[in-house]
């Protein structure tokens, strides 16, 4: 479990805002996705999505830490994704990140303190400016990390939002639990 701890660090205030999530809120494309948008000869959409961000998700999940997606675009890839993943909050087509966040926040009972975001787009800045958290992939838009608390090492749809997830368990003490979970499992 040494290595966990060695793997890691941030500053005081990222641990301080990452402590305080309740609620993770992911952008699709460029975050949850490389933002790549490929259609077949039939014009269907194809998504990729990074496995390991899923258990991230997940593990998220098992600790009582909610995930919501929220995109200007739809795609029925998403909506699959996020029914394999148990993620319950999925806004499409939302043209007002920002309002969508807020009638969230007022369903879930949730303080935007309490939020982190993801972006990778100017379209996010008015969400993520909001939050008490707030995160750009690390090729994100040109001057993303400018306004953000937190830029990941991972690329967007490549393992970013399991960056997040682990430093958001590990700012709350949770991380080696739910390790732990994996290395000696039940039978």
């Amino acid at each position: 479990m040494e290595a966990i701890s060695k793997k890691h660090s941030y500053s005081s205030d990222i641990l301080k805002k990452a402590r305080s999530v309740r609620l993770l809120v992911l952008d699709v494309d460029g975050v949850f996705t490389d933002g790549g948008i490929v259609y077949t000869q039939e014009g269907v959409q194809v998504q990729g999505f990074h496995v390991r961000d899923g258990l991230g998700i997940k593990l998220l999940a098992i600790n009582n830490i909610e995930t919501a997606i929220i995109s200007a675009r739809k795609s029925k890839a998403v909506e699959k994704r996020c029914f394999e993943l148990g993620i319950r909050h999925v806004f499409q087509a939302a043209s007002n990140k920002l309002a969508c966040l807020s009638a969230l926040l007022m369903e879930l009972g949730i303080d935007h303190e309490n939020v982190c975001a993801m972006g990778d787009d100017w379209v996010d800045l008015p969400l993520l400016k909001k939050c008490g958290f707030s995160v750009t992939v690390r090729d994100g838009a040109s001057f993303m990390a400018d306004h953000v608390d937190y830029v990941t090492k991972a690329p967007g749809g490549r393992g970013a939002v399991r960056e997040v997830c682990e430093l958001i368990l590990y700012a709350k003490g949770l991380l080696e639990k739910s390790f732990s979970l994996y290395l000696n499992p039940t039978a």
